[in-house]
């Protein structure tokens, strides 16, 4: 059998930073129960959030909890409301001071969390999985991501057989590790059985040093998506640059 290893935990420490940062003692285990419980309760709080991911950092008494979202504007609410009624619902939860940050994510097409997701509620609202699944990479690769690849597996169109599909575009080096290779699963509840999706996106390379604290990043992806519309990411990524210049010089 073949021995594959998470995209993402493969490049912690490489290119990628871990999403709970704190150090953990002699109550490590209570802190990672925690941290658990706090990513399920916001998920299953926030269904329609468009929630990518939950970063948590820890300070001796506090908690900051920043949540990566599409929707900023459902999780504030009206004048900050919703965000307020959520840090008590989190302090009872936890029993220490939070604090909540939210974070915009300006190009959803390009999460893989955020891609599976909607792909798995497309099958749940009972479109075709090969429509969801070909709309979802024609909008990604529009938004200048090198490449993207998705696995659809379960009952696909009610089938007595379970199979698995594959849809393809561009590319998705998993090997090298300075590519930059957002992944996630998602599952659709379907009446005929659940349904996997699989999604891996290629953002482009990372060369140089890169800040792995969830945070920093933050101020950089800001950057990041101020780059041209549609067009890829301008910072230190490779790829296509070099394609354009030895174009010139020929």
């Amino acid at each position: 059998m073949g021995q594959k290893a998470n995209p993402i935990g493969i490049r912690l420490g490489i290119i990628k930073g871990w999403d709970s940062n704190w150090f953990g003692g002699k109550d490590y285990s209570e802190k990672l129960v925690e941290d658990q419980n706090l990513r399920k309760y916001l998920k299953a709080r926030l269904p329609k959030g468009s929630i990518s991911k939950i970063v948590i950092e820890r300070t001796l008494k506090l908690i900051t909890v920043t949540i990566h979202t599409a929707r900023p504007g459902i999780i504030i609410g009206k004048g900050g409301k919703e965000v307020d009624k959520l840090k008590e619902e989190l302090k009872k939860v936890t029993k220490k001071e939070i604090q909540i940050n939210i974070f915009e994510i300006k190009r959803p097409e390009l999460d893989a969390r955020l891609v599976a997701d909607s792909i798995a509620r497309q099958i749940e609202g009972r479109i075709s999985y090969r429509r969801a699944a070909k709309m979802s990479i024609g909008s990604t690769m529009r938004m200048g991501a090198e490449g993207i690849k998705i696995k659809v597996s379960g009952r696909l169109a009610g089938a007595e057989i379970a199979r698995s599909e594959w849809y393809k575009e561009g590319r998705t080096p998993l090997h090298t590790y300075r590519a930059d290779i957002d992944y996630a699963v998602g599952e659709a509840l379907t009446s005929y059985g659940l349904i996997g999706v699989k999604v891996w996106i290629c953002k482009g390379e990372i060369y140089g040093k890169r800040d792995l604290s969830p945070n920093q990043g933050m101020g950089k992806d800001k950057k990041r998506e101020g780059g041209k519309e549609g067009g890829a990411p301008q910072p230190k990524f490779g790829g296509r640059g070099g394609k354009k210049r030895r174009d010139e010089n020929e």
